[in-house]
């Protein structure tokens, strides 16, 4: 990557890495604060849904104020309004309150996200994306793991403390982007597919998704209460959940490599079965501190590269025009699923006990499985199209930072094998005809499975020249 393009990413990068880090143990301490306020898991349950509703409707909605009003001016509000939400929890202690506060706050947060997404989209062509994704992503996991242990450093200050630093943070993020001499980039207005249309192009794609909203939302919002409940103090439930976090950093990426060498519904057939099996031990094994942290390091692996194997599987399904519009309706589908979980599962917790969060992440887990392994028989999966590349954006927009060079080519090789003139009807195949390229047109494989190929000048030329016609 050149001095430049890593100069122009790294402003976006260094405020989503500031901002991460408050907001990466905001929701364990509402969590906790609601909990040792005696409150229920039910109402902990409904506010903690606030900021996924939030996320959901500003996933939807906040390009247009970003297109009217451009990035750094858009990035310095939305992140003021994250810090005066954070800073007025500080104040006022009501459960509906707050519930109104992280609704609004989410609809900041995803702001921010667009702003910080976009703008990594616009600062390198495909051939680097995968490269700038991977910066975002070290950036976003690294943020929540050191945010989580700085909440036991910051409650010890004070009840007041945690919030006021998140509110500094969320304020001083806005000084990379402010200071960048740079002029915005454009943007267009995002267009997701349908849910319609993403159910009769890849139902496992979509329930894959779905499934990973619902077990994500609730490793960030009931865990922690279980945690705490189980007898862990602030310092160690963040400890902890630093190290569910640090789990889904570190095992993402293999369950990813070797979802490529593999059928991906197996893959996520075993994912499935592999987060019932860590439920199960939770519920089942004595929980030395060891133990606790080996199961929830594991369980983090698990739960969080659920949703990137689903959409590298639906990826392998669309045709090439469809695939930025697929990842931005999957995603919304995915936020849909984190907006249900926590009004679903915490009602489990309230009548079974502390322990329903891990039946209902067995149960989950279950269905899961039964449900990949249905689809697999009606419609075994595609050949993987390219490599597997982690998924973690968190608008519209910057899951156009997951369509790579190598992804787009990949398609459009799959369409020359299959006729996907019918997955998505309003979007344009490749070629019309089914069959192998001609001779005389260049063909370049990008999936190799085990081997990685190096292509010449003159092949990218062609590819280049081909792209352009």
């Amino acid at each position: 990557m050149s001095r430049q393009l890593l100069a122009m990413a790294l402003a976006p990068l260094l405020g989503l890495f500031i901002l991460g880090i408050g907001n990466g143990f905001l929701a364990t301490l509402i969590t906790l604060r609601l909990d040792a306020a005696g409150e229920s898991p039910v109402v902990i349950g409904w506010v903690s849904s606030a900021y996924f509703i939030g996320l959901a409707l500003g996933a939807m909605f906040n390009d247009r104020l970003l297109l009217r009003i451009g990035h750094i001016r858009a990035y310095g509000s939305f992140a003021s309004l994250v810090a005066v939400t954070v800073l007025l929890q500080a104040l006022i202690f009501d459960p509906w309150a707050w519930f109104g506060l992280r609704l609004i706050g989410g609809w900041a947060t995803v702001g921010v996200y667009l702003v910080i997404e976009s703008w990594l989209l616009t600062s390198g062509d495909q051939k680097v994306r995968g490269r700038l994704l991977a910066l975002y992503m070290i950036s976003l996991y690294a943020a929540g793991v050191l945010g989580q242990l700085l909440l036991g450093v910051t409650d010890a200050m004070g009840e007041a403390a945690p919030f006021m630093v998140i509110g500094m943070l969320a304020s001083l993020s806005v000084l990379p982007m402010a200071m960048i001499p740079r002029v915005s980039p454009l943007i267009e207005h995002a267009e997701p597919l349908s849910p319609m249309r993403l159910i009769v192009m890849t139902p496992t794609g979509v329930m894959g998704s779905f499934g990973s909203g619902l077990a994500v939302a609730a490793v960030y919002t009931l865990l922690p209460l279980y945690l705490q409940r189980i007898g862990l103090t602030v310092a160690q439930v963040g400890q902890m959940m630093a190290v569910v976090i640090l789990g889904a950093m570190l095992l993402q990426y293999p369950l990813g490599r070797w979802s490529d060498r593999h059928d991906r519904q197996i893959v996520l057939i075993m994912i499935g079965a592999f987060c019932t099996l860590i439920s199960a031990g939770m519920l089942l094994l004595p929980l030395t501190t060891w133990v606790l942290a080996v199961l929830l390091f594991l369980l983090g692996g698990g739960v969080f590269a659920l949703y990137p194997v689903a959409v590298s599987h639906a990826a392998d399904r669309a045709p090439a025009g469809a695939l930025v519009r697929m990842s931005q309706g999957l995603l919304l589908i995915n936020a849909i699923g984190s907006t249900v979980s926590p009004p679903l599962i915490s009602p489990a917790m309230a009548w079974v006990g502390d322990a329903g969060l891990f039946w209902a992440f067995g149960a989950l887990g279950l269905f899961l499985v039964g449900f990949f392994t249905w689809r697999r028989s009606v419609r075994p999966a595609p050949v993987p199209v390219a490599p597997f590349s982690p998924n973690t954006p968190m608008s519209p927009v910057g899951a156009e930072l997951t369509v790579t060079e190598e992804l787009v080519q990949g398609a459009i090789e799959h369409e020359h094998m299959e006729d996907l003139s019918n997955v998505v009807p309003e979007v344009e195949v490749a070629e019309p005809l089914v069959g192998p390229p001609p001779p005389d047109e260049p063909h370049i494989a990008f999936y190799h499975g085990e081997d990685d190929v190096a292509y010449g000048d003159q092949e990218k030329e062609a590819l280049d020249s081909d792209a352009r016609r």
